[in-house]
């Protein structure tokens, strides 16, 4: 029996980096996905893996950005799994890098829409399925940019990931004696895609306490615990997935 298993599992930006890490670790862990991300090619690639190890999956290709795409994951779910328990709500932006002052109204709109807003729209579809079930567990991708640092140009992508907590506080009071549980996973700096070149993960290996930065297998494992029934007291809480990051700042 693996840990999340008889549980089905919504992953947004599945297709690469922490997303997609996450995915192979609960496939393993026996939960059945659903998963999501703009580029088909890559969910499928995702996807051709987690059934070559018998793992149970569907896609759906869409932007979180869009309120549909999180009513289809959701009726999606019910309707080839069954229903659903766990929700990582992992998909994001950088967004622009440049003094805040220089920041355009759209912009500050584009990342807001996928790194925020998309989250609110995300729990309010997850909430009503996984109160079906009895419960169920929201994770949501905050960084510890925002939370515990500021860095030189992120000021949008950290208003919009420390937006977070107030959702995950807001989720809690409303709905944690009802089973559900939510709860921010921060990561810090992780070699993805969106870490860039490999002096741009040098320079921010040296953020952290460990000197390195993450690699994905790591948070997934995170994401993990939060899923999973090791977190079953866990509730409103932010953790810190960021090789001491945030001790040494």
């Amino acid at each position: 029996m693996g840990m999340l298993e008889d549980k089905v599992a919504i992953i947004t930006g599945a297709s690469s980096g922490i997303g997609r890490a996450t995915a192979m670790l609960f496939a393993a862990e026996g939960a059945a996905l659903v998963l999501n991300a703009r580029g088909k090619l890559g969910l499928e690639k995702v996807a051709e893996a987690i059934r070559g190890k018998g793992g149970r999956v569907h896609l759906v290709v869409g932007d979180v950005g869009q309120l549909d795409t999180h009513d289809e994951l959701v009726v999606d779910a019910a309707r080839v799994f069954g229903g659903l328990d766990i929700a990582f709500n992992n998909a994001a932006t950088v967004g622009p890098i440049k003094p805040l002052a220089e920041v355009t109204f759209s912009e500050w709109q584009e990342t807001l829409a996928t790194n925020l807003t998309s989250a609110f729209v995300a729990s309010r579809s997850q909430i009503p399925a996984m109160l079906e079930r009895g419960g169920g567990s929201i994770i949501f991708t905050s960084s510890f940019v925002g939370t515990s640092v500021g860095l030189p140009g992120m000021g949008v992508y950290a208003a919009s990931k420390a937006g977070l907590m107030g959702l995950v506080k807001g989720i809690t009071a409303d709905y944690a004696n009802r089973g559900i549980r939510a709860n921010a996973l921060m990561p810090g700096g992780s070699d993805t895609a969106m870490a860039g070149d490999e002096a741009q993960k040098e320079w921010a290996a040296g953020l952290h306490a460990m000197k390195r930065i993450a690699q994905p297998e790591e948070i997934a494992q995170a994401a993990l615990f939060l899923a999973s029934s090791m977190s079953s007291f866990v509730a409103g809480s932010a953790l810190f997935a960021d090789g001491g990051n945030s001790a040494v700042k």
